[in-house]
């Protein structure tokens, strides 16, 4: 996260969602984050917009998330050649997303690193014209979109969103809450994406998230989005949510975050992320990177992410080098802090394979001193994402 004591030229060259004022008016600390002037917290507090989430609905500004539509160039409906197109970028199976879902993916290097991870959603009406919608990091989005432009544009192009916003409701009551306004809801599959209305408003929506917790996602005209976020806000069930619950709470669900997880040295295999290339594209390829990845599935990594639990009260930060018991460095935590559903420190790191059982004991360096840390079972918290 961005330095929250960014001085006044820093503040005034940030750029604001369209809910900016609603989290102004909310009391909320903004701080600047991915070039946005965003809400960390609210005057409640972290731990208590966490544990809100945990427990009912937590409503969270992502509207400095990029948007956008990869579609056909000569106006020809076919999601094959758009999806085959797509495919010389991500490692995921796109010609056979079925209608109606979204996956998963990543942008990869010729080197097997990764640019960014995004999600990929198809419409689930018989007459869509084959576009895939885009949701990608907001630190990303501009090198995502010009690393599209310029791979497949002869073959496909690029529809950049500029005026939607973006908003998540999560938590065990966000389906009920959202059946109150949007009454097709509740029956969308985890990872279902389709087009609804929210109290009248065309919204396009799908069942997905990043807090472990069930939920949704809701891209809807910047114009509407004030509507919206009022309409939820006032269920007493919901709260919004700031930036700084929103990281305590992918990582006590074990989640990937662009830039500590992953970065342009980390294939998606050694971020243990398999499960998101599937079966046909392991095999042919056709992405960039694909001989490194494919030679990490046949003989294994030299390195792997895990779960980690400090000993004691205190948490460790990213950077913290990771330790074996004749002290030399074996890795090195990607993310760290307290996780309030836990009730303690927990971490997420980098060790050889041989150092990544649950139970081993390592060391990690905190302020001058190697302290006891063992590698864990991830997620921390179990996720509870609808599953139909």
């Amino acid at each position: 996260m961005a330095d929250p004591a960014a001085g006044p030229d820093l503040q005034t060259s940030l750029l604001t969602t369209p809910l900016h004022a609603e989290h102004v008016a909310l009391g909320a600390r903004m701080v600047p984050f991915a070039g946005y002037d965003m809400p960390v917290q609210y005057p409640s507090g972290i731990i208590a917009e966490h544990n809100h989430t945990r427990t009912a609905a937590g409503l969270f500004d992502v509207s400095h998330m990029g948007q956008a539509f990869v579609t056909a160039k000569d106006g020809r409906k076919s999601h094959d050649s758009i999806a085959l197109a797509l495919e010389t970028l991500v490692p995921a199976d796109i010609l056979n997303l079925p209608r109606g879902r979204q996956r998963y993916s990543q942008f990869l290097n010729e080197e097997g690193g990764t640019l960014d991870d995004l999600m990929i959603a198809r419409s689930p009406e018989e007459a869509d014209d084959g576009s895939l919608g885009l949701v990608v990091n907001a630190a990303c989005k501009q090198a995502d979109f010009e690393l599209i432009k310029s791979r497949i544009g002869d073959r496909a192009k690029l529809l950049i969103v500029q005026d939607r916003a973006l908003l998540a409701l999560q938590g065990p009551q966000a389906a009920a809450v959202m059946a109150d306004h949007c009454p097709d809801a509740a029956a969308m599959p985890f990872m279902g994406s389709r087009s609804s209305t929210f109290d009248g408003i065309d919204i396009a929506l799908s069942r997905s998230g990043y807090t472990g917790e069930d939920g949704y996602e809701i891209s809807v005209k910047s114009s509407k989005s004030v509507q919206i976020w009022r309409a939820l806000l006032a269920d007493e069930r919901v709260k919004p949510i700031g930036l700084g619950a929103r990281d305590s709470l992918r990582l006590e669900a074990g989640l990937c975050l662009y830039g500590h997880e992953l970065d342009e040295t980390i294939s998606p295999i050694e971020a243990g992320l398999i499960w998101s290339i599937q079966k046909r594209r392991r095999v042919e390829g056709g992405f960039p990177g694909a001989a490194r990845l494919q030679k990490e599935i046949a003989e294994g990594v030299a390195r792997t992410r895990v779960g980690l639990i400090p000993e004691g009260r205190s948490p460790v930060r990213d950077g913290a080098p990771l330790k074996n018991a004749d002290g030399q460095t074996i890795g090195i935590v990607t993310s760290g802090g307290f996780g309030p559903t836990v009730g303690g420190p927990v971490a997420i790191g980098y060790v050889p394979p041989a150092l990544s059982a649950p139970g081993t004991s390592l060391l990690v360096e905190l302020r001058g001193k190697d302290l006891p840390i063992k590698v864990a079972p991830m997620p921390f918290t179990p996720h509870r994402f609808h599953r139909g």
